[in-house]
């Protein structure tokens, strides 16, 4: 996994209230160009730091996993031998919950 620095710790904090997002308001809330934006969240997915969800594959939508999860909190040991395995690791008992409105709040 080759993460860049700051941004793509920027990007998996912006989804790490469990929200579901596209990269244009991830783009506006970091303060980052949205294309570049829009090229890191692919390859973040292809590490599996987050996962494409939506009512369609173009939706452009993305989530935190687990494992981007466990990055994030383990970002200030990037780039140290072993790394890769500790997010697995760590991954491993985090559960990630979109929001979900229950009862009679309506």
């Amino acid at each position: 996994m080759k993460l860049k620095r700051p941004v793509d710790f920027e990007i998996l904090g912006a989804y790490s209230d469990g929200e579901q997002d596209v990269g244009v308001n991830i783009a506006e809330r970091i303060d980052y160009n949205r294309s570049y934006v829009n090229t890191r969240l692919p390859q973040l997915e292809d590490y599996g730091l987050l996962t494409k969800v939506g009512p369609s594959e173009r939706s452009g939508l993305y989530r935190i996993t687990p494992k981007g999860v466990a990055a994030l909190r383990l970002r200030n040991e990037y780039g140290e031998e072993g790394y890769e395995e500790l997010v697995d690791e760590r991954a491993a008992p985090i559960e990630v919950h979109r929001p979900r409105i229950t009862g009679d709040e309506f």
